[in-house]
């Protein structure tokens, strides 16, 4: 600040004005201040800034699935990218790490609570009766749920609709003459997955279609797992329905290896669709959404959260379904 008040024949003070965009400087006064600080390279001290302001200018998220799975699994690649997309085009850093469970994650946002370290956190993978929301309520730490609002008790939410998505993929089955349909499901614990459940059973149901729903961990090897257990029964579905891309991809080459085809024999549709749906053959049909803006819009609302402003949960644009060549009609037994 003395090297920047000397270069612009001003005081500190001014300088000081000027950088944290506070009045008491002229307009012309501030742009030649910042001019000069972006020349030398300035950037703001966040231990300092914390102490003037009590802001830390980082938000913070901690996820409980091993880091193996966070390093192909494109949903939270694409998910984190737009939360730093919009955090860096305003000066706010994310802080990342991954915990092995609730109590983990809970001493964590403790910690960085406690010494400031974030300003607020997003809070992802959410479960009915969460002991996590509860936690962040106590503290006062901001927040914002990324899922469902059901599961969200008093924090704000943003959220897609799981039924809707459900009811896509089931209906392409359906017009395509599947009448035995399953679903390869992620955690049961989680509140979007009982979502689809709930939504994948009362639409089958009105569709007519007979259901078989197997849990899975949203790996590669549960969902090939998990599909070599569908088609190796007797009366094996017709058409598989997976709650991640990952669980698909692999999933699809499960049956390849047990002479399958794909889609003569079975059809296949992923959940969330990624390049790993378009790079396999056959591609594979997806439920899409824009996950980049989905993490943008996380981090939008937590700004607002964080600067003390009413919000809203937020629904972000319903999915959309991407036809490739993983599905076809009904096997003519089927």
């Amino acid at each position: 600040m003395t090297d920047i008040a000397r270069r612009a024949g001003v005081t500190k003070g001014a300088v000081s004005f000027a950088l944290n965009g506070k009045r008491g400087v002229s307009e012309h006064t501030r742009k030649r201040v910042l001019a000069i600080a972006e020349e030398l390279g300035w950037q703001p001290n966040s231990a300092a800034r914390a102490l003037s302001d009590g802001r830390a200018g980082s938000y913070g998220l901690v996820v409980d699935r091993p880091a193996r799975i966070l390093g192909i699994e494109p949903f939270f690649m694409s998910l984190i990218s737009g939360m730093q997309t919009e955090l860096s085009g305003k000066g706010v850093a994310l802080l990342f790490t991954v915990a092995e469970d609730a109590a983990a994650q809970i001493a964590t946002h403790r910690e960085w609570w406690a010494r400031r370290r974030v300003d607020g956190v997003f809070l992802v993978d959410v479960r009915f009766d969460d002991p996590r929301i509860a936690d962040l309520e106590e503290l006062g730490l901001p927040a914002v749920v990324i899922g469902p609002p059901a599961g969200s008790g008093g924090l704000p939410a943003v959220w897609s609709d799981e039924g809707s998505a459900v009811r896509l993929a089931l209906s392409h089955f359906a017009e395509l003459g599947h009448r035995n349909v399953a679903r390869v499901a992620g955690p049961a614990g989680f509140v979007h997955t009982q979502l689809r459940g709930d939504a994948f059973r009362t639409v089958a149901a009105e569709l007519g279609l007979r259901t078989t729903t197997i849990e899975a961990d949203y790996t590669g090897e549960q969902g090939a797992a998990a599909t070599r257990e569908l088609l190796e029964r007797p009366d094996r579905p017709t058409a598989v329905l997976y709650d991640n891309d990952v669980m698909a991809v692999s999933g699809l080459s499960a049956a390849h290896h047990l002479g399958v085809r794909v889609p003569e024999e079975i059809s296949m549709v992923a959940w969330d669709d990624s390049a790993l749906c378009e790079l396999i053959r056959p591609g594979l049909t997806a439920l899409r959404r824009d996950i980049a803006d989905y993490g943008a819009r996380a981090a939008r609302l937590l700004g607002e959260v964080v600067a003390g402003n009413e919000v809203e949960d937020l629904q972000v644009a319903e999915m959309s379904l991407v036809e490739r060549g993983s599905t076809a009609a009904a096997p003519s037994d089927g």
